[in-house]
């Protein structure tokens, strides 16, 4: 299959599954973003995770927010996406107050400014737990993102700098995107 016509199959998919995922009941996002995240704080994954990198969620994502209070109060060390242009970094989030005191975007989504010193993850330790998100995913374990490649991007550099052995990649979705 060529490359214009694999790329125009997944913008024509990632069309269907962003209307899907809008077309979503409020109640039934709570209650799998509930479901989620009880299975994660449960896993022993998680509860032996030090280092962590968690998107924080909009609207049209699972929501992160019991995991990220839950990681904060177990004292692991949180980053979580910023971006300039077409790089993205993981910068570190002290503490809850941190993440309140956050601006927003213009797709008003929290995130610190890439100008910000703050502790970026690939001059720290590896981290254990990358929480991704995506638009799209199969049975196999397969992402499809928003069509940026801001993930694919960072994670060749970042497994590049990085051993990739011991690092779990956990994808957070509804149902309805796999």
């Amino acid at each position: 299959m060529s490359k214009i016509v694999q790329n125009s199959l997944k913008a024509t998919l990632r069309k269907e599954l962003k209307e899907k995922i809008k077309n979503i009941p409020l109640e039934s996002k709570k209650i799998q973003s509930s479901h989620v995240t009880q299975k994660i704080l449960g896993s022993e994954e998680f509860k032996n995770a030090k280092g962590i990198s968690l998107y924080l969620s909009t609207s049209t994502e699972l929501d992160t927010t019991e995991i990220l209070k839950a990681s904060f109060n177990s004292k692991k060390s949180v980053f979580v996406p910023t971006y300039s242009g077409e790089l993205m970094e993981m910068v570190r989030l002290k503490d809850w107050e941190d993440f309140e005191n956050l601006p927003l975007t213009k797709w008003n989504i929290k995130q610190p400014s890439i100008d910000e010193n703050r502790e970026n993850a690939m001059e720290c330790t590896q981290l254990d737990i990358f929480f991704v998100p995506g638009v799209g995913f199969t049975t196999k374990g397969d992402r499809m993102g928003h069509g940026m490649g801001y993930y694919d991007k960072y994670f060749t550099r970042y497994f590049e700098k990085f051993n990739r052995n011991g690092t779990k990649l956990f994808a957070l979705s509804f149902n309805e995107q796999i």
